[in-house]
């Protein structure tokens, strides 16, 4: 693999073509040019890609080098044409895409991207905390990469930047979803949601007040509806309120309460979970079974354990079942329905991460300096550095503090 990485460093990069070292212009020195490499991702139902074409702009205007392997963003509705007119080079064979310096992707890398890896080399995508193996970890941990996992990711305000705006999108996307399965195109009960003049408006039940749920929210009261939120955090809907208005109705999660809320519910969303992927409240079987018929159930949180005890993984080819009477949407990965806006909002996020790894001289000086993006790092050249992971699959972790002191 070393043989195959400084094979490629014998080219240079030039509007989406390789050229001769000899052909290569003269550039001002930068602090440190990064190989970027996109990977098309091959899982199921996942259409996003990390680095939209105007990302892949950014980063070669300033003295990078992205290589894109074709077709990595046809889910998202980018082409190749448009990504090679940003400064991209697109390569048919995933083994060029892994020699690069950095390769950043959407989903968890499968065993066969695990293969291609190189030591010293910098990975970036989701790890899914509630889903991770131990066999997964320990095969990063023998490849002695330096790996990032996107939603432990904080920015200045030590907000998770690309949690957030995932949350939004299902959020949003959740209530619309919703309003498609009350609809007799999917043979709902026939209501619009919301309202008109003269017509009751829609009850909405929103369980969890974070980003997700504002955004529900949000969407939910434009379109007209009633809308209640629950959560077992006082100030987060302390928040939410005073951000929406009187207009919401709150409460903390109290059985006797949620059930009546519930029973009159013609939408309900899951939305409270945690990147950890710590079991939440589940809004039990019991009062599943109290809800009006024909009503929807949207668990935005399904990937973490779920909010309702009848929700099971469903996804965007079959995404819902119906138990006593009651439609259940339960699709993990809500933002890859709408996969070019999602790919936009991550690549805000990304381009800037790699910008900044580049701009800092390297990995090791930029999580240095940044603590958010320190905070993203559960590997560090293939020693395990979060804890609670080393706790969870019984290997041995360090302290990234003590590594950086080292190294």
């Amino acid at each position: 693999m070393k043989n195959q990485k400084k094979s490629i460093s014998q080219y240079s990069f030039n509007k989406g073509k390789f050229l001769p070292q000899e052909e290569k212009l003269e550039v001002g020195e930068k602090k440190k040019q990064l190989i970027i490499g996109v990977p098309r991702d091959k899982t199921l139902y996942e259409n996003r890609v990390a680095l939209a074409p105007h990302a892949v702009e950014l980063l070669v205007s300033n003295g990078n080098n992205v290589i894109v392997e074709s077709k990595a963003g046809e889910g998202a509705h980018f082409d190749d044409i448009t990504y090679s007119e940003a400064g991209a080079v697109i390569v048919d064979n995933i083994a060029e895409v892994f020699m690069s310096d950095v390769v950043v992707k959407v989903a968890p890398f499968t065993d066969d991207e695990i293969n291609l890896m190189h030591s010293n080399q910098i990975v970036i995508s989701s790890l899914n905390a509630a889903n991770d193996d131990k066999n997964y970890i320990k095969k990063l941990i023998s490849k002695k990469v330096t790996a990032f996992a996107f939603e432990y990711i904080k920015d200045a305000e030590n907000c998770y930047p690309i949690v957030c705006s995932m949350s939004e999108i299902s959020g949003t996307t959740s209530i619309l979803i919703a309003a498609e399965y009350l609809s007799n195109v999917n043979n709902g009960k026939g209501e619009m949601l919301g309202g008109i003049a003269g017509v009751s408006p829609s009850d909405v039940v929103i369980i969890g007040a974070g980003k997700a749920g504002e955004f529900a929210a949000k969407t939910a009261l434009a379109l007209g509806a009633t809308v209640k939120v629950f959560d077992t955090s006082i100030s987060s809907l302390r928040k939410l309120q005073s951000d929406l208005g009187k207009s919401v109705f709150t409460s903390i999660l109290q059985p006797k309460v949620l059930l009546k809320a519930m029973k009159t519910a013609d939408v309900a969303i899951g939305a409270l979970f945690s990147i950890t992927g710590g079991k939440q409240f589940i809004v039990t079987e019991d009062i599943i079974k109290e809800m009006k018929r024909g009503s929807v159930i949207v668990d935005i949180s399904i990937d973490h354990g779920g909010c309702f005890e009848t929700s099971k993984v469903t996804n965007h080819k079959n995404s819902v079942f119906t138990k006593y009477g009651i439609v259940h949407y339960c699709v993990p990965n809500i933002p890859s329905r709408v996969a070019r806006t999602a790919s936009y909002a991550l690549s805000n996020i990304f381009g800037y991460i790699l910008l900044d790894i580049s701009e800092s001289g390297g990995v090791k000086q930029v999580i240095k300096n940044n603590l958010g993006l320190r905070n993203g790092v559960y590997l560090f050249n293939g020693i395990l550095t979060k804890q609670e992971m080393g706790e969870k699959f019984n290997l041995p972790s360090r302290d990234i503090e003590l590594l950086l002191a080292a190294f």
